[in-house]
């Protein structure tokens, strides 16, 4: 798990630890370290935490006059035990929603696992977003699954095109219009 690393193609454009806007303003990842663990395997020390012991991920990009941003993860979303929407969502969804950001890209292919609970800060996510939307890309298909078993599949949109989006050979701004225009496709 050490080896795998947030995407940082995009690093030229957006760093969320320069970002006075971001929950992540200020925030320093080592490169030599390697001190956070899921299930006792180290991660690469990129990823940034958000109080969970089992997820964490990274703000690759985000604009605000635009209100858009793009989430990656890695681990075991687990809302069971660690209650990770809770802490994603007060940490820095909210952060991100008072910003602006209306349109939400989760990219989930490094997420191994999914345990779930109650809906209810999916839901007031969802009600934050107002016009916007949340996108979950790459999701591995039984995560999507026992997503969907909790109804998450209501609050964000998978499927179809966004399963197998090659969305590392996009940039921010083109990956979003691609989520964008799949998604409207959806609706008209």
């Amino acid at each position: 798990m050490h080896t795998i690393e947030p995407h940082y193609n995009w690093i030229e454009q957006y760093s969320a630890a320069e970002d006075s806007r971001s929950p992540l303003f200020g925030a320093e990842c080592s490169l030599d370290t390697f001190s956070n663990t899921i299930y006792g395997y180290y991660i690469h020390p990129q990823w940034d935490s958000l109080e969970s012991d089992t997820l964490f991920f990274k703000i690759l990009w985000a604009d605000y006059d635009d209100g858009a941003a793009i989430l990656e993860f890695i681990g075991e979303w687990n809302d069971a035990i660690e209650n990770d929407i809770r802490s994603l969502k007060r940490n820095i969804l909210d952060v991100l929603v008072h910003e602006g950001v209306r349109r939400f890209v989760l990219i989930g292919e490094n997420v191994f696992n999914f345990h779930g609970s109650d809906d209810s800060y999916y839901e007031e996510w969802f009600e934050d977003v107002e016009d916007g939307w949340i996108a979950g890309i790459n999701f591995q298909e039984h995560v999507r699954r026992e997503m969907a078993q909790y109804s998450l599949d209501q609050y964000i949109n998978f499927g179809g095109t966004l399963d197998d989006l090659p969305w590392r050979t996009y940039e921010p701004r083109r990956l979003v219009e691609e989520v964008e225009s799949v998604l409207r496709h959806r609706l008209g």
